[in-house]
């Protein structure tokens, strides 16, 4: 029998997901936010998770529901802002000191990602040096340079939205919804996609943007 990484929900892929466990969430703008899947997290109810998510407040994304009902403890982002005039809810909770919040620059973010997927614990770069997003960090001097270290980002989990899967686990992406899900994809142990279409016949291998051999579920979600 080949091997079928299709699941029949998004419940069951995600059912042994432990509290404390880093989760990499995709999504950029408005594409690649697998919100499916991050309806199922919500409902499974793991505790004291650490969000790696380029937004935490984006408009698009149902992250905002796993802060509001209480399951995250940290959030590693490239933007928190929210997008009102009020404060979201989860600029409210970081104001009370209820959840921990580190901000990266865009491509520090994506960085420490493939980092912690290619096995490199820590890098230099001048991004950031001097700012309030490095205080308290080593920095080191290479040539006429200053550098600042940040270390590499690792999980248990990886949301990932794609379009098409085959049983195999081979993913295609749609335009910008490619975003971090490859980087992301590397980064953590367990990977689960969801997707608008799974074939049975294997993907064409110049059209595999993402090989099945980094993605473990797979979960049909439609269009949406």
């Amino acid at each position: 029998m080949p091997i079928d990484k299709r699941v029949r929900s998004a419940a069951e892929a995600l059912a042994d997901v432990a509290d404390g466990a880093t989760v990499f969430i995709t999504g950029f703008g408005g594409a690649g936010f697998p919100n499916v899947l991050i309806r199922a997290l919500r409902e499974c109810g793991p505790r004291d998770l650490t969000l790696v998510v380029n937004s935490a407040t984006h408009r698009f994304s149902l992250t905002h529901e796993l802060i509001e009902a209480g399951l995250v403890r940290k959030v590693i982002c490239s933007a928190a802002r929210g997008q009102g005039k009020d404060l979201s809810p989860f600029e409210q909770l970081w104001k009370a000191g209820r959840i921990e919040l580190v901000c990266l620059p865009q491509g520090t973010f994506a960085e420490c990602i493939r980092a912690g997927g290619a096995g490199i614990p820590a890098f230099y770069t001048p991004v950031g040096l001097g700012t309030e997003l490095t205080r308290g960090k080593e920095v080191r001097r290479f040539g006429e340079r200053d550098y600042v270290l940040e270390e590499a980002i690792k999980g248990e989990l990886a949301l990932v939205r794609a379009d098409t899967a085959d049983l195999y686990g081979n993913l295609t992406f749609r335009y910008a919804q490619v975003n971090f899900g490859l980087v992301m994809a590397t980064a953590a142990k367990l990977v689960v996609a969801e997707v608008r279409a799974a074939v049975d016949e294997p993907i064409p291998h110049e059209r595999v943007q993402l090989p099945g051999t980094y993605v473990d579920r797979i979960v049909v979600a439609g269009a949406g």
